[in-house]
């Protein structure tokens, strides 16, 4: 079915800066999904520029064939093997891509540092600044500038979408955001990274550390160097987006509490089972006289705590409110197709916000 005019103003006109795991998966879902999204969501994209430093850039302004894109990537690994038609540009940069190309939403998915929020951050300045909609699944913008690029978005009329920045696509900023508008969230305690939680779960069936740390990078759950992981800066970085999003306290890393998963042994695993508790990497904020207290830490928990009952790569969060005290919420932590479905969700929020 050829669309109309009026239906192509309405899509989406989508710009991937950063085509790696994430932003193929995403890629994916629409070329799979776009009919079931158009009937059930009445949600229509294409993709018409892709940004990548290691593989390539390619703009056409009335859209790329994302059959041919994937077959580029088979056959090279780049994007130089997309065939050359009338109108295509190639080699544009992510600044370039962001300012010049007809985008009405830029899908930042760079490999960032988190340490400095690069080049993300910049992203997604330039992308407010341009009149463009941002959805991310990198944390750096979101912990270390959420006022600045907020105050931005909000000035140029744009939106920004997160979601995937703390449980991949479970709902972890969502939920607080919609479902529990109208209470407040006192204290949040989180199992916030799956790669911790699946190697405590290995030591307390009885692997060794080294051994479970081994499977987790078998199964693709840590990385070769997993140190953001096992010192707890993952979790750390989501903390200090929970405190901004759901509790509206900023923070910078030095106001959190941070111990690495080394400081738990396997006697201490097996001693906390003889007493009925299992431990856990904890990311938990607490008010606290007027202060938010802070924590990423191991932490010895009775097994009638919710979250002692998570066990593996998943990961959940326990919300205590005024109101409806806790709720906990549990859900895939990582993943290639759950964090391209938060940006799937961000995208359909913005769709929906327009109509």
């Amino acid at each position: 079915m050829t669309q109309t005019e009026g239906e192509r103003a309405m899509e989406h006109r989508l710009a991937m800066i950063g085509f790696g795991t994430v932003g193929q998966a995403l890629a994916r879902i629409l070329m799979e999904r776009k009919a079931e999204l158009r009937e059930k969501e009445g949600y229509m994209a294409r993709i018409t520029a892709i940004s990548d430093a290691m593989k390539g850039a390619l703009y056409h302004p009335e859209g790329l064939d994302l059959v041919q894109v994937f077959r580029s990537l088979e056959q090279t690994g780049t994007l130089d093997a997309y065939p050359d038609t009338p109108g295509l540009k190639r080699g544009w940069d992510s600044l370039k891509t962001i300012e010049d190309t007809n985008a009405d939403v830029v899908v930042e998915v760079t490999f960032t540092d988190v340490e400095t929020g690069q080049p993300a951050i910049d992203h997604c300045r330039r992308a407010f600044e341009a009149g463009k909609h941002v959805v991310t699944t990198n944390k750096g913008p979101v912990a270390l500038a959420y006022r600045e690029l907020s105050e931005l978005a909000e000035k140029n009329g744009v939106f920004w979408g997160f979601e995937g920045t703390v449980m991949s696509g479970t709902p972890a900023l969502r939920l607080p955001q919609t479902a529990l508008a109208g209470d407040r969230v006192r204290e949040i305690r989180g199992i916030l990274n799956g790669t911790t939680n699946y190697i405590l779960t290995r030591v307390e069936e009885g692997r060794s550390l080294d051994e479970a740390l081994r499977e987790a990078q078998h199964h693709g759950y840590a990385e070769a160097d997993p140190t953001s992981d096992l010192e707890g800066f993952d979790a750390l970085y989501k903390v200090m987006i929970l405190s901004e999003v759901v509790m509206g306290v900023p923070l910078n890393r030095q106001d959190v509490e941070r111990k690495g998963i080394q400081t738990v042994t396997a006697e201490a695993i097996r001693q906390a089972k003889r007493e009925g508790k299992r431990w856990k990497v904890l990311g938990q904020l607490r008010e606290e006289e007027g202060r938010i207290a802070a924590s990423v830490q191991p932490v010895a928990i009775p097994e009638t705590d919710p979250l002692a009952g998570v066990r593996g790569a998943l990961n959940a969060v326990t919300y205590t409110c005024d109101l409806l005290g806790p709720v906990t919420l549990v859900g895939a932590g990582a993943g290639r197709s759950e964090t391209g479905f938060a940006l799937l969700a961000d995208l359909i929020q913005i769709w929906r916000d327009a109509r």
